[in-house]
């Protein structure tokens, strides 16, 4: 197929995202936009089956040996839209601000084009809740979507690139995702009398600045990891130290050996930081998501595919994190970007912002990658 005729589908992949947009549901509770697409892939002739809770997972089976998944994520963010526009969220607090609606509707379009297609192999659909931190993917892993699948790909609208450009590079692409939470337990007292107290605020301030030095010391150079802070709540009036301070951030990397090394020193320099401030120290470390690691023989044939129909860059890293690295540790994978950047529109804010919006012009181009690489990976 000419990117002619893949243009012909643009009103509808438009139509699907933007009621979806209209409609953004969070993780694990997607029940409308699951519906909709059970409804769209059983019209296909799709099988459908649901896994996640609110997942759908359509089956395009030719009685072949080689089955190719495509992915896309269906959750909203708990964000309060900003953009004025007919297509506005209607659900207060709620709203598409990554995306995922444009990645739902492009898939079932593809779905669409692929039932219509003769392929010498089977395709599957995976239509994945609660990407947003909740590790949806290795949900839908547990429940058995990757059963029988070879290889999987995923793309994903991208902000940072000018609108209809697609973005490929091997290896790792988005950083692994780890949460930690620190406990400081001290010992409260009056404000004035600060020599009768062990104040968990100071520890908890001087060991902020602490933490930065297992990047800047402990990380070589050549290497790239991030440890952030976001959150630090503790004390209830000016004039009281008191007994506890809490810190929530996260830990960002590109290897296994690095993540490692970050954990174990975050737990060695809570601890003993504390302790010389008078204080106890609790550190509590969860890995939410791996890297996400594209392989090399499938970026290659994305780069082939994707060069007949758009312009091809490289791929930039970014310590974003992206659940779809659990997909890609089980099996080979391949993660896209499709540019969506339009600064003629004033379409120029980054994810997860209140006015993130997408040139829709692009997602035609979004539907054609899908089809044309399952069709390689199928035919060739």
């Amino acid at each position: 197929m000419s990117m002619d005729e893949f243009l012909k589908y643009k009103e509808e992949i438009v139509r699907l995202r933007r009621d979806f947009h209209m409609h953004p549901e969070l993780g694990f509770e997607e029940q409308r936009t699951s519906k909709i697409v059970e409804e769209y892939l059983k019209e296909l002739g799709i099988k459908t089956k649901r896994m996640a809770t609110t997942g759908v997972v359509g089956y395009l089976d030719n009685g072949e040996n080689v089955t190719i998944a495509l992915r896309a994520d269906m959750d909203a963010l708990p964000i309060q839209e900003e953009n004025d526009v007919p297509y506005k969220s209607r659900y207060p607090g709620k709203m598409h601000a990554c995306g995922h609606d444009a990645h739902t509707a492009m898939l079932l379009v593809a779905a669409k084009i692929l039932s219509q297609r003769k392929l010498k192999g089977n395709v599957r659909f995976l239509f994945q809740p609660a990407e947003e931190g909740l590790n949806g993917a290795k949900r839908m892993i547990d429940d058995g979507a990757l059963k029988g699948v070879d290889k999987i790909i995923g793309l994903h609208v991208w902000a940072e690139l000018p609108s209809k450009v697609i973005a490929i590079s091997p290896g790792p692409i988005m950083a692994s995702v780890d949460h930690f939470k620190i406990i400081i337990r001290g010992k409260g007292g009056h404000g004035a009398s600060p020599h009768q107290t062990n104040d968990p605020i100071l520890c908890a301030s001087s060991l902020i600045t602490s933490l930065q030095s297992i990047v800047s010391r402990n990380i070589s150079p050549l290497e790239s990891a991030v440890v952030t802070v976001g959150k630090i709540s503790g004390g209830t009036a000016f004039n009281i130290i008191p007994e506890n301070v809490e810190m929530e951030g996260t830990v960002r990397t590109f290897s296994e050996e690095v993540r490692s090394l970050i954990e174990r020193r975050l737990g060695e320099i809570v601890k003993h930081h504390s302790l010389a401030l008078g204080c106890r120290g609790e550190l509590i470390y969860k890995k939410l998501n791996s890297a996400t690691v594209n392989d090399e023989e499938l970026a290659q044939i994305g780069k082939e595919v994707a060069s007949k129909i758009t312009r091809v860059v490289e791929q930039k890293k970014t310590m974003g994190g992206e659940d779809f690295s659990e997909y890609a540790r089980i099996i080979p994978g391949l993660f896209v970007y499709l540019g969506i950047r339009n600064e003629e529109k004033g379409i120029i804010y980054p994810h997860h912002n209140p006015r993130f919006n997408i040139d829709e012009d692009a997602l035609p181009y979004g539907t054609a990658f899908e089809v044309l690489i399952t069709e390689k990976l199928l035919n060739s």
